[in-house]
């Protein structure tokens, strides 16, 4: 409990640790969530309040850790921005135009109104808004923007994603949700089984000077190489998952839960993809035979096998069963831009496969940390308006408060947008590669922690874990019982 209230009095207040030197967050300090507590375990021994990831390397008061907090498993969630404009009337350093903001330009912000309305969607949706050109040479034209903040331009598209985690990145197969910091294109690296971890290490170094460059306005001269690799070290050390919940310490009883086991699971880019060319078997020193096995498990979760033997009315036990269902339940994967679509680009067989039968764990393959194991971007329409309703997605969620964006394939003949358009609240990979056919496309994020982070999906339209669990069973029309939610929800809130 005393880690609990410590974890409580850290909430914010980085800056003011500091101030009263202090350096380090220890290991096992818990930061309470609405489902417990969360926690991170950095192998360096402690998270270091002292090196760039906490320093103002740009020129307008924010450093790393301005949206990726301790407290919220190093992220934000949005009721902690909320929280944090109530303290400084909207003038703490997160809330900065420059992507803060709803929109860049034309923006009011001389007083607390302007500045709520100004950044109602940081506020409400733990949105940044992420503004890309479109690539000279796509095949596609954006032949309208209907953003009701402003920012309608058809040349510069913007989008609103919510930071993802500083942590738990050893399992990352792709940098950012566009995979932008794993591409050629930005002169970083796809990271694949080949290269890998060298091609994280680099593709992360990389994202360091392009989040200070944007996001703090830096002047290009920082980080300098040596704080791109101190940032880098000190992320990629940092695990993080929820560690205390209504079922109490998650790591007892035969139970693996929390960040400590994590920081110790192995794994590899591709190490349990079930849809994508795995790579030729190689076998290691020892007789550990890695990637081309081809032993894909759905049993992608396996912490809380132990209580699986509790009575049924006890809380382990339904976290048992939700992981259960996580790991078997049947889904039928139809319309997913990724799978079932032609995608030779990430390695399936040219056509995809029309409908395959999965469960959650097909895309969310990496053992026991649950993103996307292979760096292929899939569009489950998160972010597509659903024809029959725009005003929500293709699983019912709320997504009126986003933009719309219209964007046509060129006639390969005369260039001409001319058939085949397609409306979206985020081009995705597209944005960044230019191709029509990767609108929408975003990566599959790490699970860890999302009790911690509110809300959910690349653009927080499930405000609740619930909203979560019913958005798969309206988009691929899964048969939940009451039970089964409840029980869903209990395994993804200890995570």
């Amino acid at each position: 409990m005393k880690s609990c209230v410590l974890g409580l009095s850290l909430l914010l207040l980085v800056a003011a640790l500091r101030a009263q030197n202090i350096e380090s967050i220890p290991n096992g300090v818990l930061f309470p969530d609405p489902e417990g507590a969360v926690s991170t375990y950095s192998t360096s021994g402690a998270i270091d309040l002292t090196g760039p990831f906490f320093s103002k390397l740009g020129t307008n008061g924010r450093a790393c850790g301005s949206c990726h907090q301790p407290s919220d498993a190093m992220t934000v969630s949005a009721a902690h921005v909320q929280r944090r404009f109530d303290l400084t009337d909207g003038l703490d350093p997160i809330f900065r135009i420059v992507d803060g903001g709803n929109c860049d330009h034309d923006i009011d912000v001389s007083t607390v109104a302007e500045r709520r309305a100004a950044y109602s969607l940081l506020r409400t949706r733990g949105l940044i808004r992420v503004g890309i050109k479109v690539p000279a040479n796509a095949d596609y034209d954006v032949v309208s923007v209907d953003n009701p903040y402003g920012c309608s331009e058809t040349d510069r598209i913007s989008m609103y994603r919510r930071p993802l985690p500083a942590t738990n990145l050893p399992f990352l197969s792709t940098v950012m949700w566009d995979g932008r910091e794993s591409s050629a294109i930005t002169g970083t690296t796809r990271i694949l089984f080949s290269n890998y971890p060298t091609s994280l290490l680099n593709d992360l170094a990389h994202q360091s000077v392009s989040a200070t460059t944007g996001h703090a306005q830096g002047d290009g001269s920082r980080p300098n190489l040596a704080e791109q690799q101190q940032i880098v070290n000190f992320e990629t050390a940092l695990f993080t998952a929820q560690a205390f919940g209504a079922a109490g310490p998650l790591n007892v009883a035969g139970a693996t839960g929390g960040a400590a086991p994590l920081s110790t699971q192995p794994s590899f880019v591709s190490i349990n993809s079930s849809v994508n060319a795995l790579l030729p078997a190689l076998e290691q020193p020892g007789g550990l035979v890695t990637p081309g096995d081809r032993q894909f498990t759905p049993a992608v979760f396996n912490m809380f096998d132990a209580w699986a033997r509790f009575r049924a009315e006890d809380p382990r036990s339904a976290i048992a069963r939700g992981q259960a269902l996580f790991t078997s339940k049947p889904i039928n994967i139809t319309g997913v831009a990724g799978i079932n679509d032609d995608v030779a680009n990430g390695g399936l067989v040219s056509g995809g496969i029309p409908v395959l039968t999965g469960t959650c764990g097909t895309c969310h393959d990496t053992p026991n940390a649950g993103n996307h194991s292979f760096p292929n971007p899939l569009n489950i329409g998160v972010g597509d308006p659903n024809p029959g309703n725009p005003s929500v997605n293709m699983g019912g969620l709320d997504i009126s408060y986003l933009p719309t964006i219209k964007a046509c394939r060129k006639d390969p003949n005369n260039g001409l947008s001319t058939y085949e358009c397609v409306v979206t609240t985020d081009l995705g990979q597209a944005a960044i590669d230019g191709k029509f056919d990767h609108i929408g496309k975003l990566k599959g994020p790490i699970l860890r922690g999302l009790s911690a982070r509110a809300p959910f999906f690349h653009n927080g339209s499930a405000r609740t874990l619930l909203d979560v669990v019913r958005f798969y069973e309206s988009r691929f029309d899964v048969s939940f019982s009451r039970q089964d939610e409840a029980d869903m929800i209990a395994f993804l809130s200890a995570l």
